[in-house]
């Protein structure tokens, strides 16, 4: 399935990559350069009207930084339908709360690094 790139959205996620939260920061520290298992992870990626923190399109995996905010039902809401949408894609999404990623990196690598496992193990 096409994944559809929105240009609408580039100077959005240039604004977003400018200002990153810390955990996006300290997340992508460990999925840019090809380190994970030679896959190339892009961020804040445009798909469809919506941005992904972080996306690898081999993998068809996007990866969310979730902080405080992600609690709040309408912003809960949003989170639902653009999983949704892009499960529709071939997407599928690991989500990871903040408080993990600062305080749980290595189990936050193992799931990412599980998901790879699995798709590759499933391509064969």
């Amino acid at each position: 399935m096409k994944i559809y790139y929105n240009p609408k959205l580039k100077e959005l996620a240039r604004q977003l990559r400018n200002n990153a939260t810390k955990s996006e920061i300290k997340l992508w520290k460990k999925l840019k350069g090809k380190q994970l298992y030679g896959y190339d992870f892009h961020r804040q990626k445009p798909i469809d009207n919506y941005i992904v923190d972080f996306f690898c399109n081999k993998l068809k995996l996007a990866i969310e930084c979730d902080g405080y905010s992600h609690q709040l039902p309408e912003v809960w809401e949003k989170d639902v339908k653009k999983e949704n949408k892009l499960n529709e894609l071939g997407i599928e999404v690991l989500r990871f709360k903040d408080e993990m990623i600062f305080n749980d990196m290595e189990n936050v690598l193992r799931t990412i690094e599980n998901y790879i496992i699995n798709f590759e193990s499933n391509k064969k």
